[in-house]
């Protein structure tokens, strides 16, 4: 009998402990998918994690939790350094995250499977463009180069292979007709060398795919008065026309030193993307607490000064819109 009451005993202990543990995991799966999203940035002094991680602040600025008045959306988020937009997307499409920040091409490429680069993910959702990512000619003081058109017999650094501003400069010189072979030099220098290079003379230009404002660039334009040209000719504007990933950026005038008028010049765009598979309620959560708190976002970093809410939710996204996304744009007014 004393048996039996132990064993009993023992069955009830077990049954209540595996109910309470089966409650209590069913309640981190709920909270798991219900109140945490994790944002795919790039490295940790770039330009992609402080966006990510200035989207987590408006979030949680917008919770209720705590305080009286806010959103009682229950959203946690976290923004972690990642190997940027190919490795953010091939993430989402697995389920390890639930947003990124991609380049507007690779948004692209993978949406409509045109890259073997980056993973084919039909599922690609987009959510909002963030900062311009211009194409930069950079000429060195007394070059004599004043437009694309002058560089030839000129050295010029095209970048290094694999990198996007040397995809975007084949890109351009195939548009132009202009071959390696019109350059006097066409060197392959990474972005940490073609500064340096330019102000000591080793080369007359480079190019460069960055957001602005970009400590490497003030290298070359206020160490060295190097000057950023105007790209936005026949064969940009028919780039921008027939490509759904570029578009045209203005580097305001005082950018750097020697920006003493507004360039205007061709490029890709920082984009927020997503899985269908995410939550309706959560993308609207997080679209919502950066369209309200949009004042604040411009401040948080300066790639973000000139954003503008109706560019953000149509410049180089090529995906289709997540349905949570589309939904506070309706509310707005901003999409029909």
């Amino acid at each position: 009998m004393v048996r039996a009451r132990e064993f009993f005993g023992i069955g009830l202990a077990t049954a209540i402990i595996t109910i309470a543990l089966l409650l209590g995991w069913m309640g981190d799966t709920h909270a798991a998918k219900k109140r945490f999203v994790s944002i795919g940035t790039g490295g940790p002094t770039g330009v992609y994690f402080a966006a990510g991680n200035a989207i987590c602040r408006l979030v949680h600025k917008e919770a209720a939790e705590g305080r009286a008045k806010g959103r009682k959306h229950g959203l946690r988020c976290s923004a972690p350094s990642t190997n940027g937009s190919t490795y953010n997307i091939s993430e989402i499409a697995a389920g390890e995250l639930e947003f990124g920040v991609a380049q507007s091409d690779w948004q692209y490429h993978a949406y409509n499977c045109s890259n073997d680069k980056v993973k084919c993910f039909k599922e690609l959702r987009a959510v909002f463009s963030i900062h311009g990512e211009p194409f930069h000619l950079i000429a060195g003081k007394d070059s004599g180069i004043r437009g694309w058109g002058e560089l030839k017999g000129k050295r010029v650094n095209i970048g290094n292979p694999g990198s996007g501003h040397r995809g975007t400069m084949e890109v351009l010189m195939a548009a132009t007709g202009t071959t390696t072979a019109d350059f006097a030099k066409a060197a392959e220098l990474t972005s940490d060398q073609q500064s340096e290079a330019l102000c000591q003379g080793d080369i007359d230009a480079f190019v460069y795919t960055v957001g602005v404002p970009n400590a490497g660039v003030t290298v070359a334009t206020d160490g060295c008065e190097a000057r950023i040209l105007d790209l936005n000719g026949p064969a940009e504007q028919e780039l921008v026309r027939s490509k759904p990933f570029y578009v045209f950026t203005r580097i305001p005038k005082g950018t750097y030193r020697t920006t003493v008028s507004p360039v205007t010049t061709f490029g890709v765009v920082a984009t927020l993307v997503t899985g269908a598979q995410v939550p309706e309620e959560d993308v609207y959560e997080v679209v919502r607490a950066v369209m309200e708190n949009i004042s604040e976002f411009r401040q948080l970093h300066p790639a973000f000064a000139q954003l503008n809410p109706k560019k953000m939710i149509s410049d180089g996204l090529s995906a289709p819109l997540h349905p949570g996304a589309a939904k506070y744009y309706r509310e707005k007014g901003w999409l029909k």
